[in-house]
């Protein structure tokens, strides 16, 4: 499966998350989003989704909230811990959308824990 994972603030591509899924035998398009700026962050996110379209788009924390901005056409959306409230302007997601958080999260508010296999089973979940 192709998966467009979109890092949180302060994060770089490569991480523990995005590796996890590239090792479970998925397509990982991970690009580097500015700390910085916003906007910028979800125009190249954009541009890395258009060409590779891919199935599903996590996003993880600020990655999140660059999630909620882009138009994902029909691929579905796995947020972690998204931080929404705090960046871009969508305040509602898609029909479809999962979002995964842990009790652990000391900058984001709780909801569920968010163990790694969750994370692959919510993109590998079928609608």
């Amino acid at each position: 499966m192709k998966i467009l994972f979109l890092h949180g603030w302060t994060s770089d591509p490569g991480g523990v998350k995005p590796t996890y899924l590239k090792d479970h035998g998925n397509t990982v398009i991970n690009p580097k989003l500015p700390d910085d700026d916003f906007l910028e962050a979800v125009r190249i996110a954009q541009a890395e989704f258009d060409p590779h379209q891919p199935q599903v788009v996590v996003g993880s924390s600020r990655g999140g909230a660059v999630a909620m901005n882009i138009n994902s056409g029909t691929a579905k959306l796995v947020l972690l811990c998204p931080a929404w409230r705090k960046y871009g302007s969508v305040r509602s997601v898609k029909p479809g959308t999962l979002i995964l958080h842990s009790r652990a999260d000391d900058v984001i508010p709780l909801a569920d824990p968010e163990p790694l296999e969750a994370m692959l089973r919510a993109c590998e979940a079928t609608d």
